[in-house]
């Protein structure tokens, strides 16, 4: 997102630059999408290229706010210096290299735009002067190795004096290097990173007059925040060097930063950086930040403050999902704008059995876990799959009322269908055994068979067919798959996106595109700590959340949108069996729901949401001292009834 002159510009994934208009003070805005012509800017340096679309690959605005700077995907530079009516300028690219990114735009030094090439080279451009690119060359022996990473960097003024300015960069292997100019002549600087740590990017910050430091915050791959520290020049120096010192933020309690994405700073002492679930965490000086803290007056902060920042989780809309960005105010699965709110409880949680719901306390409950390190025997979790794929997966609706599929202990494929009011039993051959039904999409059935590849079952007209899915580009064996197709007795709504997943023998996740017949496989992973046992519900409960059991018992989700895993707060004592669920909510425009699942003791267990009390575990036990639940839960009727063996 880009502000320029008080206009709201945004870059989308794909590329291609957007305006937010206003029209009136009453209208919704609207978004425009700006366009480059090529035949109009494009030819420069003796080479003439088609007319096509310009993709952006990303943009600095400049230092006063009243251009933006863009880098293309054919490797060149755009300078934006009118938005109504569009005015623009392509300046082309360095001799022989490319604009990868835009690491500073005339705030270093004014008319002046540094760049970085897609080798790691910094190029600066200049218009005013000839030539207009020149690239700075590593010219010491021990640094002529150096990569530059494509990134944003910082320029800080006056550090070895008023006639000095230094441009602040990170390499391809998480270091920080320094460009300065000084008395005229430039230099190269490493600083290198703090121990252990490796840079992901920079947060320029306005500096505090009232601080002796001059300061700038860095992200690291770990997830931790980094401020490095300057003492202010003071004069009589006789070193060219100067060293900060490394000050660790680390992040907010069991929550990671976003690698790579730049911080923002809102004000002197307040800086929000992106978490890596989808939240926002607040870094702030005590009693100036937080949830419920607005904006300061600049006078009221100028009083001496201590250095010691403390962290805030911003609550972003989200309910179970973490889904922040990508959903609606309806009510159901789509729902993430009514969040949880935040209720404690005096009591610690105690094992529920046969016991309604308690809340938990709300810190505790709304914690992002980390994993820990535990390892599985393959063996052991192969003869699971094997073994459970038999239990759970022998039998699917494909219509409801019509079309009953099976599968036999020796791989037939078995149909009951009811043909205007008479039931039959169809045969669907096969030259390989079918091990399980795992999905129906569509009117086609999805089957995996004894190899563990997987097949499309479908009607085309008058005709059968079989499709190998595992046959088709970058195709996968799966082992198990979603053990519902929606909620029993509605109907599935069909979108552009719509996709099955699915668990292959490796415990990795996988996603297999259905939508208008455009097939497409695509590796999920698995947590980072464990692989997936089963999936427990796709979409059901949540949209674009899947839903998972590891093969260390817990609970795991997999959000499709943002590719992020996440591990749900679990009690040390409740192990999960590895086995599918059920989802059910008690009408479809409910706000509130529950996953049902077995525990590794046979017993019933509730995961329970509401926006009261957020995420709760239920233990519901056995219906008897002496019975064992042996099979996944379900089905489930009408939102109310579960139905268990």
């Amino acid at each position: 997102t880009f502000i320029v002159n008080t206009t709201i510009l945004a870059l989308s994934e794909a590329g291609i630059l957007y305006q937010q208009l206003q029209l009136n003070e009453h209208a919704q805005p609207i978004w425009t999408e700006m366009t480059f012509s090529y035949e109009q800017h494009f030819t420069n340096l003796g080479e003439k290229t088609q007319s096509q679309a310009t993709h952006i690959k990303n943009g600095v605005v400049s230092h006063n706010g009243r251009k933006l700077f863009l880098s293309i995907t054919n490797g060149s530079l755009i300078e934006v210096t009118e938005l109504q009516p569009l005015r623009w300028n392509c300046h082309g690219r360095p001799p022989g290299a490319d604009v990868s990114y835009i690491s500073d735009a005339e705030n270093a030094r004014p008319g002046t735009v540094f760049t970085v090439s897609s080798t790691g080279d910094l190029y600066e451009f200049d218009k005013e002067t000839k030539p207009s690119w020149k690239k700075h060359i590593w010219s010491e022996q021990t640094t002529k190795n150096v990569s530059l990473s494509s990134s944003v960097g910082c320029a800080l003024h006056g550090l070895l004096g008023s006639n000095s300015v230094s441009l602040f960069l990170i390499t391809k292997d998480g270091l920080l290097v320094e460009r300065r100019l000084h008395r005229r002549k430039w230099k190269w600087d490493k600083h290198g990173a703090p121990k252990g740590q490796r840079l992901s990017s920079i947060t320029e910050v306005q500096q505090d007059e009232s601080n002796d430091a001059t300061s700038m915050f860095f992200t690291t791959t770990t997830g931790k925040v980094f401020e490095y520290q300057f003492t202010k020049y003071t004069g009589g120096a006789s070193s060219n060097k100067i060293r900060g010192l490394w000050v660790n933020h680390m992040s907010p309690d069991h929550a990671k930063v976003a690698a790579s994405v730049r911080g923002l700073q809102i004000q002197v002492g307040r800086l929000i950086f992106q978490l890596d679930d989808g939240r926002l965490g607040e870094l702030h000086l005590p009693g100036m930040g937080g949830d419920h803290f607005g904006p300061s007056q600049q006078n009221s902060i100028r009083r001496k403050l201590p250095n010691k920042y403390e962290w805030s989780i911003l609550d972003t809309p989200e309910t179970e999902g973490w889904n922040a960005e990508y959903c609606t105010e309806e009510h159901g699965p789509t729902n993430c704008i009514t969040g949880a709110m935040n209720v404690a409880a005096d009591t610690e949680p105690t094992n529920l059995s046969n016991a309604p719901p308690r809340r938990r306390k709300a810190e505790e409950k709304q914690h992002y876990l980390h994993g820990h390190s535990h390892e599985s025997d393959e063996t052991e979790s192969y003869n699971i799959l094997s073994r459970s794929i038999y239990l759970n997966f022998h039998m699917r609706v494909m219509h409801a009322d019509r079309s009953l599929f099976l599968i036999t202990d020796n791989g037939l494929t078995l149909e009951y269908l009811n043909s205007n009011g008479v039931w039959l039993w169809l045969r669907h051959e096969h030259i390989t055994g079918m091990k399980g039904t795992l999905g129906s999409y569509n009117g086609s059935l999805y089957l995996v068979d004894l190899h563990g590849n997987l097949h499309i079952r479908e009607r085309n007209g008058d005709e059968l067919l079989w499709i190998n899915c595992t046959a088709m580009r970058k195709g996968r064996q799966v082992a198990s798959g979603p053990p519902w197709d929606g909620i029993p007795g509605l109907s599935r709504r069909v979108t552009t996106d719509d996709a099955l997943f699915f668990v292959n023998k490796r415990g990795r996740l996988l996603q297999f595109t259905v939508a208008l017949r455009k097939f497409k496989w695509k590796d999920c992973h698995s947590p980072p700590d464990t692989k997936v046992a089963f999936i427990v519900d796709q979409e059901v409960f949540r949209r674009n959340i899947i839903f998972v059991v590891g093969r260390n018992g817990r609970m795991y989700q997999y959000n499709r949108i943002t590719e992020l895993w996440h591990r749900h707060y679990q009690s040390p004592h409740l192990v999960l069996s590895r086995s599918p669920g059920t989802a059910m909510r008690p009408s479809p425009l409910s706000l509130t729901g529950s996953i049902f699942m077995i525990s590794e003791h046979g017993g019933l267990v509730e995961y329970h949401f509401s926006p009261q009390d957020g995420w709760e575990w239920v233990e519901h036990g056995t219906p008897h001292r002496d019975v064992t639940l042996v099979v996944a839960p379900g089905p489930c009727f009408d939102g109310t009834q579960l139905f268990v063996i």
